[in-house]
């Protein structure tokens, strides 16, 4: 593991090439055989093991390739993120892997002949685009949903973070064939997190996580994969008690919680575009002079790709638990 800092902001850029990265050709049998699987609390049956799959955003992407998938992938979409590719175990994947566009849409899936779109509410699908699982159903073309974006009422989020990545992985693990993988790999994401908890300073910090927004930050709920690396690695995060994923606050309610630490989500979010910049904004915004994590100037970064679902979110407890055990031993 290595952890690069950017001045006096921790950062864990290469998150990285643990079990997650090793890089296998998926050999499924029977690709005919019918699957049923669970997804958002829906049963769906895929008939045969989908070949030509469109996943939209980095974490999404990501787990198609610990999988061994590429080789069913006919391309992804994503935002500019070149932080995310930059760190990303998986470059050469990516870079054997057409991308299709900034945006997820119908017609996009329809021209590559894609048989399954992996991707999830505001990870490419929207209510607002009109892309959604039941447009492309229209089209012939099935969905499946991450399982960190899944409704819950007016929320996002159905289950514990890092239970949402083990059923994804499980999921898709059945559906194409490669159900050893998944299970190796998730008894090998279990290992790190239990060897990170092993670390839980005595008196946990509070943790404000960082995404971005100036006159508002958006922050981290109780069902982002962001919180339950906060909670893993021994932090707590000061807006657990929201029921949701991702959600724009107010700066006054950071300033009354306090937090020890600011987890910053290190990517161009068009209006502060490093996790430098983010910083200096952060220590210059009065509202939050007094506030602990600013006082005493404690910034660790990660990567998007690593604080959203995906699998690097057991690297990314396991180097945020290392610097909150040298912060606060």
């Amino acid at each position: 593991m290595r952890i690069a800092r950017i001045t006096a902001t921790a950062c864990a850029g290469l998150l990285l090439a643990g079990c997650g990265a090793t890089i296998e050709s998926a050999a499924p049998s029977s690709p005919a055989a019918p699957v049923t699987i669970t997804n958002c609390g829906e049963q769906t049956t895929f008939e045969r093991t989908p070949r030509r799959v469109v996943t939209n955003d980095i974490g999404i992407t990501e787990i198609m390739f610990a999988l061994g998938l590429r080789d069913r992938l006919a391309g992804y979409t994503m935002n500019e993120d070149a932080r995310g590719l930059e760190t990303s175990p998986w470059r050469a994947d990516f870079a054997k892997t057409r991308k299709l566009g900034k945006k997820l849409n119908t017609e996009t899936a329809q021209g590559v002949n894609a048989d399954l779109v992996f991707a999830g509410w505001s990870y490419g699908f929207s209510q607002a685009s009109g892309v959604t699982p039941e447009t492309l159903a229209k089209q012939g073309i099935k969905s499946y949903l991450l399982t960190e974006s899944c409704r819950n009422g007016s929320h996002r989020g159905i289950m514990p973070p890092l239970q949402a990545l083990y059923t994804d992985i499980r999921n898709l693990g059945r559906l194409f064939k490669v159900t050893d993988r998944a299970n190796r790999l998730i008894a090998g994401y279990q290992q790190k997190v239990a060897k990170a908890q092993a670390r839980i300073p005595k008196n946990r910090p509070k943790v404000f996580l960082y995404d971005s927004g100036t006159d508002a930050p958006t922050s981290a709920g109780r069902y982002a994969a962001a919180n339950e690396i906060i909670e893993k690695a021994g932090g707590r995060n000061i807006f657990a008690d929201s029921p949701d994923t991702w959600v724009r606050y107010q700066w006054e309610p950071v300033a009354e919680r306090q937090p020890d630490v600011v987890l910053i989500n290190d990517y161009d979010s068009g209006q502060q575009h490093t996790a430098e910049d983010k910083r200096r904004f952060l220590l210059g915004y009065p509202t939050i002079a007094a506030v602990p994590a600013i006082k005493n100037k404690r910034f660790f970064a990660l990567p998007y790709a690593a604080l959203v679902e995906s699998p690097r979110n057991p690297d990314a407890i396991a180097a945020f638990a290392d610097y909150l055990h040298r912060q606060f031993p």
